[in-house]
This record gives structure tokens, sequence and C-alpha cells, in this order.
């Protein structure tokens, strides 16, 4: 955790002069810092650890001495009536009731005391103890199970905002190559050596790729938002990416993930926590059969008078104190207890079974995800091949163009399949970057690149 404030720190002094302007410039690595110390989910898994500590502390303070004071002032505005048999030798042969009324009490009381509890032997202290340690070690797992989930989501988001830039960078390339080939054509029409028809279909192409050029802009802006959303950072600021796709995605980087075996999920690590408190959760109810046995000690001074100022007189104030020991033992509860035991026998079957399906479930997983980044990879090189064809293609159609021994419907043709070769080429990088980050998950190396 203080690694993580110290990167935030670091990052919001990093553009803390261009503040003003509401522009931060972040790599990937300080996009994930900022995100793990600002995105809400990560805020609140931490917080819930705090918490857990804290029950720590409070299941510790049971097994302490309890020490409580007390405090009392009594007035009596009618002493009660205690009946007592008018009968010798304590009679009254002058009332001819069976009964004799008498007030035994004065008007005023008052008392000070201390009263002192410590356990001797609870059992489900001790196993509640040890519960509250492992709920703790739950919420920590918790907590990085959250951040888990948060690095791939800004990981992802990143990829996403690389992905739109570069869409643009070709999109504008794609405008300013139509823009001189219209240029080129109209300047032809007016000196007769081409068709008005000519003009018209690079115009049809040219507001073409300008649709795209704003689909691609809005598209960006759309990912800087999410990217923003993900790592719980103001929407006010503007991002600026100070990496590119190919500093993040080396060749050597996915070769070496395609073969690497991976770490135990954090899945399988919150199951056997959970298998653990269920099983202290059954040493509880067990518990509950034995004795408990507590320590007891009190002392006391007590004081009264008939009169308001006699009430506080040292000579009417007696001191009292007792020590000892209490045991309550359980003899029958309606099988409440059997009935628990029951229940935590099988909710550790349901989590043993949980368990099972899940690390098949990731073994799975982890196959898919390397056929499916195996897969794009191929496509990616095949969409890389079919985008350097197409630029040759329009290269060589404009150069024939330009000659007089092409048409000008070769060179639109060619461009459109350039631009189309262009779109499938992003698709399959983005594919083959979502799947680069499934297969990290799937691994369980999604934080890797925040200790190297």
């Amino acid at each position: 955790m203080k690694k993580y404030l110290l990167g935030a720190l670091a990052f919001w002094l990093s553009f803390s002069a261009v503040e003003a302007q509401q522009v931060a410039e972040l790599t990937m690595k300080e996009a994930l810092e900022y995100a793990l110390e600002n995105n809400p989910t990560t805020k609140n898994a931490r917080l819930e650890l705090l918490i857990s500590k804290a029950t720590v502390k409070e299941t510790t303070a049971q097994g302490l001495p309890q020490v409580t004071g007390s405090y009392n002032l009594d007035y009596n505005p009618k002493i009660p009536v205690v009946f007592l048999p008018n009968q010798p030798p304590f009679g009254d042969p002058t009332n001819p009731s069976d009964v004799l009324p008498a007030r035994f009490g004065v008007s005023y009381s008052s008392g000070l005391g201390v009263n002192v509890t410590q356990m001797i032997f609870d059992g489900s202290f001790f196993v509640g103890l040890r519960a509250a340690k492992t709920l703790q070690e739950l919420t920590g797992k918790d907590l990085q199970k959250a951040e888990n989930d948060v690095v791939e989501n800004v990981k992802k988001a990143y990829f996403g905002v690389l992905v739109n830039q570069e869409r643009i960078r070709l999109a504008v390339a794609n405008m300013s190559r139509i823009d001189t080939l219209l240029k080129e054509t109209k300047a032809l029409n007016e000196a007769g050596f081409a068709e008005k028809i000519d003009v018209s279909r690079i115009q049809v192409q040219r507001n073409n790729i300008y649709t795209q050029v704003q689909r691609s802009q809005t598209a960006l802006e759309i990912s800087k938002q999410i990217l923003k959303v993900q790592m719980g950072m103001p929407l006010e600021y503007d991002l600026v990416l100070s990496e590119t796709l190919k500093e993040l995605n080396t060749e050597e980087d996915l070769s070496k993930l395609l073969v690497e075996e991976g770490a135990e999920r954090i899945e399988i690590q919150q199951i056997s926590t959970q298998l653990e408190l269920t099983g202290l959760d059954l040493k509880n109810n067990h518990a509950q059969y034995m004795p408990k046995i507590n320590l007891v000690g009190n002392a006391r001074r007590s004081g009264a008078g008939n009169e308001w100022g006699t009430v506080f007189s040292s000579d009417n104030w007696f001191g009292s104190s007792l020590i000892g020991v209490s045991m309550s033992v359980p003899i029958f509860d309606g099988f409440a207890k059997a009935a628990r035991i029951q229940k935590n026998r099988v909710q550790i079957n349901q989590l043993e079974n949980q368990r099972m399906f899940l690390k098949e479930t990731f073994k799975n997983e982890l196959y898919t995800a390397k056929a499916n980044l195996k897969n794009d990879l191929s496509i990616l090189d095949v969409q890389k091949e079919n985008l350097k064809l197409a630029e040759e293609v329009y290269q060589i159609a404009r150069i024939k163009y330009n000659e007089g021994i092409g048409s000008n419907l070769e060179v639109v043709e060619a461009d459109a399949s350039l631009i189309e070769a262009e779109i499938n080429y992003l698709g399959a990088l983005y594919d083959g970057l979502i799947s680069k980050v499934n297969l990290e998950k799937a691994l369980g190396l999604l934080k890797t690149d925040l200790t190297n």
C-alpha cells in the first residue's frame, strides 16, 4: 500500500505543473498505480481490510478484563412496607389485625462500586480469535482480487485508447492521400484529361474517409473517458498516453507469456480461506457444548440517611467486596447447535466442490487464453501482410494512373482496399491486445508489471 501511495504521489507531482490545463500525461504503469490508489473498488476493499483489522482487536478485547463502574443515588418518598405476623412474642395485642406493617429503610441511599470480570475459559473465544484473523486474511485476498480486476480493466481501456489513436493516425494519412489525389484529378479534369465522374468518384471516397476520421475522433474521446472512469480520475482531465503499442507489446514479451506456467489464481486462495473460515465456524459450534468459566469480583461502598445532609456522612458509609468464580454449562438448546454443525458440514462440501470446479475452469481458461493469443497473433501477421500488400497495390495503381495507363477507378478501388486492410489490421491488433490481457489474467500475472 505504501508503494502505491508513493507512486500516486509521484504521479500527481509529475503533472502538477500542467494542472491548470487539466492535462495528465502518463505511462501504462503510472495509470495502473493511479487506478489502484483511486478506483472506488480498491478504495472500498482497503477500507474493508481496515474493518477486519478492527474486528481482530474487538475480538481480542473480549479475552481481556472487563471493568465497569457504577453509582446510584436514590430517594424514597415513601419507604416500602413489610408485613410481619402479629404473633407473640413480637405481636401487638392492641392491634386487632393478624399482621403488623413495618417500614425497613431510609429516605436516602447512595452507592459507588466497581465490577471486574475476567474470562478464564471459553472455547468460542479462542476459535473466534482465529476466525477474526482468518477474516483479515480473506479481506486481504479480496483486496488483491479487486486490484486484479482494476488492472485488467485499466489495461484493456488503455489499449483501447492507443488503438483509437492509431486509427486516427491512419485515417488522417488516408485523408491526406485522398486530398492529394482529388486535387490532381480536379486539375486533370480542368485540363480535359479526366472526366467529371472521376472527380466525383474520388470526392465520394474523400467524404467516406472524412466520416471515418470523425468517428475515430469520437471513439478516441469515448475510450479516454472509459479509461478515466476505470482509473478513478476526474473526467475534467485530458489524458495523454506517453507510450506506443509497439513499446508495450514486444514480440519477446509475447513469446515469454505463451510459455509461462503462471501462479495460483487469487480466486482459488479466496475459496481456500473461506473453507478455513467455515471450518472455524464448525469448531466454534462444537465449542458451544463446553462450559464457560469466568472470574468475577466487585467492590462497593454504600451509604444512607433519613435526611439529605446525612446521606454523605462518612459515618453512614460502609464497604463490601466479593471475589468468585462463575461457570455456565449448556444442557439443552433444542438441537440448535447440532443443526448449525450440520449446516457447516454442508457448506464445507459446497466450498470444496466450488474450489474443484474453479481449478478445472481456470485450466480451461488458461488453455483457451493461450490458444486465442496464438490465433490472434497469427491473424495479426496475416493482416499486417495484407496491409503491406494493399499499400503496394495502391502505389502501383497510383503510378499507372499518373502515367496514363491505369484508370481512376483502379486508384479508388485500391484506396478502398487499403482502408479496409487498415481497419482489419487495427481490429486484429486490438483483439491480440485483449487476448494478451486475458492470458495474463489466466496466468495470475496481471500485476507483475507493477513489481518489476
